[in-house]
């Protein structure tokens, strides 16, 4: 009987092994479920939170627009300024919207369509030829007709961003975009975008090879577009394994659920390209406008070569900072156009020989503008949410005039060191700030915070309280007016000494600026020559509340009660005498100074309309006789040195103001269409040295002269009449008096009797002797 073999004893080594792969084969079926269940969380986090991107859009502010009708005072010089300034480019023929071509007295504009409160304006081409400084005629290209007008898309100005991270962009759907820059942006970051499933195999080999040849340009990276896209929104740029493994996977999830179109919309748009102080650029849609000052359908080849080059690092290839690092990277990506077929041999030889021809600072940023901007976002607070200025792309029409802002900033800039060479300062020793408005409409035009007018920082304009010196006496004297029968322009004031006992105990001795005494002299003498005494005479008859009163009319609630307001002791802002001199320029009608016009939707749906509301606060006679003093502060008076800059026979009126201590100059006044304000000074408040007409008065007779202000030419209101004057006497005058001025007054407030030089009176004995003893 055959006996059975028996099983040969387990391995010991076997058994260990077959308990490792059991447990290895465990854990990775426990790994994949864990896997599975991480690819489940972050594919829904990936759904969740792409459909969830909200584009924060800052609200855009523009400046008015410019119109072009017949007559206006323009040359052809000027036009081309104003094209260049938005972003128009010169041909030789016209080539799109945004282009013009120049052709003896003549220009041939394609301007660009554009959305305005008051509905859209379509593309046109027109030709507007000048005739020396005046359009002499518009016409349209497209029908042979002539136009009477035209108007320009305004100058996009700025941004209002968060303050803090803040990203700025212009939102543009993917067929807006040139398809040239979508070519050239997939030749250079992917090209596989179209065929990729969020990671590309090739693009990492094509990568790894070009990094390890010598001498290579290192064109390509190994991050997909979508990859990127993801990093720049949820991800962080910290290079670490474990991130880079997320964002990957977050790529190939994407690419389930989103379309390869909308991943390539969405990177456009959020794309970093520049940083422009505490500003992200964010998208192509704004580069253009950051670094080229033009929409982005109309950027050339080169321009979108270079914009495609940052992409790589902002940074790094910052075209203003390292101009020569960027153009040689353009040019690699021209090369690269050229040889993809994107453009022809002969574009790419012209493209390769431009310039990069970035703008010197971002015509798009707030930082152009900063003073008014700031003053927009405040008039705008209390009515909108900050989130909404900040992310509902907001479109915003506002009151600035560039070529007015233009002027104000080239005085501040040429004329302060000019005031410091004189007076034997120190370079940069002197701030400034000023406002300028129109006198109808009460519109805000520009506004300088301060000597650096692109700093966004202390905004002197609306925000540094200062005295205001002798801007004060124009309030006193027009309170003394209104009361026809007490007081007019001839009333004799008597200049000497005045001792007034304080509260506290103290003597208060005030003196003129010269330290002299001048005697009797006419009310509007007085005021012409800012003299102290006969104004603190004058104050302390018509008394301190109505002349508080006065302040509140004009636009100023926050004059004190102290005798020392009658010679300056006022802290106002420069946006606050502004506010009070644009109500006498308009002859006792205050308007709320505005800078805003129209606030539109992103989609162009009105919000509203900024309509000025004028009131008369004032009485128009008497303002009238105060505008016809302050129009002798700059013949006679104080402020005299304007006139060898200002158009012979033109009349403006406007005071000087000087602090104590010399430490505040300021000068306020107004032609028939503009009302301007400067404040000249140091932000320690130390003296400077300077009066009123030898610091501030030199600024604003320079810019009312290179803004062609128009001369006042108001004619009287009914109940004023003028009347000849003896300024000897201060009696009526007729022919017989040769040195009579005509001088205006309330009815029946003017002297009734003639002075000695009058025919009448020598006629008649009586009114002769009425006329001595008067």
């Amino acid at each position: 009987m055959a006996r059975s073999k028996s099983k040969p004893a387990s391995s010991p080594v076997r058994t260990v092994a077959r308990g490792l792969l059991i447990a290895a084969v465990a854990a990775l079926c426990v790994g994949l479920f864990i896997f599975a269940g991480y690819l489940v969380k972050l594919d829904r986090e990936v759904q969740v939170s792409f459909a969830g991107v909200r584009w924060t859009l800052p609200a855009q502010v523009y400046a008015t627009p410019l119109d072009i009708y017949v007559g206006a005072p323009l040359s052809l010089a000027d036009i081309r300024h104003e094209l260049d300034r938005v972003g128009y480019s010169p041909t030789a023929k016209l080539s799109g919207p945004g282009t013009y071509v120049i052709s003896g007295d003549q220009v041939d504009i394609d301007v660009r369509a554009f959305d305005f409160w008051d509905g859209p304006q379509p593309e046109s081409h027109v030709a507007v030829r000048c005739a020396g400084d005046a359009v002499a005629a518009i016409r349209d290209l497209d029908s042979g007709q002539d136009k009477p007008l035209m108007r320009l898309d305004p100058p996009l100005i700025g941004s209002i961003y968060p303050s803090r991270g803040g990203e700025d962009r212009v939102l543009v759907k993917l067929d807006e975009v040139p398809p040239l820059l979508i070519q050239t942006l997939l030749l250079i970051e992917d090209r596989d975008f179209y065929s990729h499933i969020g990671v590309s195999f090739r693009g990492i080999a094509r990568a790894l090879i070009s990094n390890l040849t010598p001498g290579s340009h290192q064109l390509q990276g190994a991050s997909t577009i979508t990859q990127q896209l993801i990093r720049n929104l949820f991800l962080t740029s910290k290079q670490t394994y474990t991130r880079k493994a997320r964002e990957a996977l977050m790529a190939i999830l994407l690419e389930r659920h989103v379309s390869k179109n909308e991943i390539l919309e969405a990177y456009l748009n959020e794309v970093a390209l520049g940083q422009d102080g505490a500003r992200a650029v964010h998208g192509f849609g704004l580069a253009s406008h950051y670094y080229f000052n033009k929409p982005l359908n109309e950027l050339r080849p080169d321009e979108i070569a270079m914009l495609v080059s940052i992409v790589k690092g902002a940074s790094y290839y910052n075209p203003r900072r390292w101009p020569q690092r960027v153009l040689e990277r353009r040019n690699m990506v021209l090369r690269q156009m050229g040889a993809a077929g994107y453009i022809t041999p002969d574009e790419e030889k012209q493209a390769l020989a431009r310039p990069l021809g970035v703008t010197d600072t971002g015509s798009s940023t707030a930082a152009r503008y900063p003073a008014f901007v700031d003053l927009v976002k405040r008039q705008l607070q209390g009515e909108y949410k900050e989130e909404d200025l900040t992310s509902e792309g907001l479109r915003i029409f506002t009151s600035l005039n560039p070529r007015v802002q233009e002027a104000l900033e080239r005085r501040i800039s040429e004329d302060l060191p000019d005031i410091e060479k004189a007076h034997h300062m120190k370079p940069d020793t002197l701030e400034a700030a000023a406002v300028v408005t129109s006198v109808e409409g009460g519109e805000v035009e520009a506004i300088a915070g301060g000597r650096d007018v692109g700093y966004a920082g202390f905004n002197r304009a609306l925000d540094s309280r200062r005295q205001i010196g002798s801007l004060s006496k124009p309030f006193l004297y027009l309170t003394a007016l209104e009361q026809p029968d007490q007081y007019t322009l001839t009333t004799v004031l008597h200049d000497g000494p005045i001792e007034l006992k304080l509260p506290t105990g103290q003597i208060w001795s005030p003196h003129n600026y010269d330290n002299k005494f001048h005697g009797d002299m006419p009310l509007y003498m007085a005021l012409a020559k800012s003299l102290n005494l006969p104004t603190l005479s004058l104050g302390l008859q018509v008394g301190i509340p109505p002349v508080i009163k006065t302040y509140s009319e004009a636009g100023f609630d926050g004059a004190p009660n102290l005798p020392s307001m009658f010679l300056g002791a006022v802290d106002m802002a420069p946006i606050d005498v502004a506010q009070t001199y644009a109500t006498f320029a308009a002859g006792g009608y205050r308007t709320p100074l505005l800078a805003i016009r129209e606030v539109m939707t992103r989609e162009g749906k009105p919000l509203q309309r900024y309509r000025f509301q004028v009131k008369q606060t004032l009485p128009e006679g008497p303002v009238y006789l105060l505008t016809w003093a302050m129009e002798h502060v700059i013949q006679i008076g104080t402020g005299r040195w304007a006139n060898s800059v200002l158009p012979p026979g033109e009349l403006f009126a406007g005071k000087t103001g000087t602090t104590d201590d010399l430490r505040d100059s300021w000068f306020a006044g107004f032609g028939a269409n503009k009302v301007a304000v400067v404040w000249v000074g140091r932000d320690d408040n130390k003296p400077t040295g300077l009066e009123g007409a030898t610091g501030a008065l030199r600024i604003w007779g320079r810019l009312m002269r290179d803004l062609h202000a128009k001369g006042i030419s108001t004619p009287p209101p009914p109940e004023v009449e003028t009347v000849l004057i003896d300024p000897v006497s201060g009696l009526l005058a007729d022919d017989g008096c040769a040195e009579a001025v005509p001088v205006p007054y309330m009815k029946d407030s003017w002297p009734k009797q003639y002075a000695p030089c009058a025919n009448a009176a020598k006629s008649s004995p009586i009114n002769w002797l009425k006329g001595i003893f008067k």
